[in-house]
């Protein structure tokens, strides 16, 4: 069966001005075109059509039963089209349009918190949807089209992904016991330890505990956790109160809210989280995307730059 053959925007744009202006010739002014090439283009989709959308009166055009069927549904097509480009211009200039973007659990402690202002300041206009999660759910999110991008730890599983590493920042022994400090620690020792975790809800999915993982397999130990909750910040409590230990990174180690009394020891055989951009292969972002990503690399090489906490490039 033959299929219909398709009408294109240019023709029904050239239906709706000869509708408005009553001829062609006034339609044709009212598009820049030439009366021709208005006439031509009716003429084409009613051919296509096998049905007569005007009745061509000795002044002025009077519309079919066909066209008047068709009035509505122009208007609602070449209406779509035009918020369409609206929408594209929008986001060209930054003028409008969403910023999706995932981040780290631990973003506040990278000075990433002022993100969203510096953005907003800048591009008032733009909605912005910022995702504060762990690093396994933002690289699933983005996997999956839900964020445009995202700022992850590695490891991460990075099918369909494009990462980009941007630095890598130092992970340390955490305890409130001096004697828990004397020395760099061991995957063996670790393994020993009572250890306090956090990020309960992903466990040993989590990137860095995921590397720590690895490291007492090689070892032949095994990593358990005593105490496991969800927000850094309530593990680090129970440590300042002698429960147990834990590991964070430098940044967060050299946090303002850090707890008085408990102290830092690095792995004898250095760990670092490194911190990486990520997106969807063979994607482009939004402008708005992009931008909001723009910021916040700069935010975090900026860090880098000061040596507060990061330890270079990855």
């Amino acid at each position: 069966m033959a299929s219909l053959a398709v009408v294109t925007l240019n023709q029904l744009r050239a239906f709706l001005a000869a509708v408005r202006t009553g001829s062609f010739t006034a339609a044709a002014t009212s598009l820049q075109m030439s009366q021709a090439s208005v006439s031509e283009l009716i003429r084409r989709l009613e051919e296509e059509q096998g049905l007569p959308l005007f009745t061509r009166g000795p002044r002025r055009l009077i519309l079919a039963t066909a066209g008047e069927e068709l009035l509505p549904y122009a208007e609602q097509a070449v209406a779509a089209a035009e918020s369409g480009q609206q929408a594209l211009r929008s986001l060209r200039s930054l003028g409008g349009g969403v910023a999706t973007f995932g981040v780290l659990r631990n973003a506040d402690y990278y000075l990433l918190r002022n993100l969203v202002e510096q953005f907003h300041d800048a591009y008032p206009n733009v909605r912005v949807r910022l995702v504060g999660q762990n690093s396994v759910e933002v690289a699933a999110s983005v996997a999956a089209g839900d964020l445009e991008a995202g700022l992850v730890v590695l490891p991460i599983d990075d099918e369909g992904l494009t990462v980009r590493p941007l630095l890598r920042d130092e992970v340390v022994y955490a305890s409130a016991d001096p004697t828990h400090l004397t020395e760099p620690i061991t995957t063996r020792q670790l393994a020993e330890a009572k250890l306090i975790l956090y990020d309960a809800h992903y466990g040993w999915k989590d990137p860095t505990r995921r590397q720590l993982s690895d490291r007492a397999q090689l070892a032949g130990v095994k990593l358990e956790a005593r105490i496991e909750v969800e927000h850094v910040e309530a593990a680090l409590g129970l440590v300042a109160r002698g429960v147990g230990d834990t590991f964070v990174c430098r940044a967060v180690s050299q946090g303002i809210s850090f707890p008085a009394g408990v102290g830092t020891v690095p792995f004898a055989e250095p760990l670092y989280d490194t911190i990486a951009l990520i997106q969807r292969e063979s994607t482009v972002l939004s402008p708005a995307t992009r931008e909001i990503a723009r910021l916040a690399r700069e935010m975090l090489l900026s860090r880098r730059r000061r040596g507060s906490a990061v330890t270079g490039p990855a």
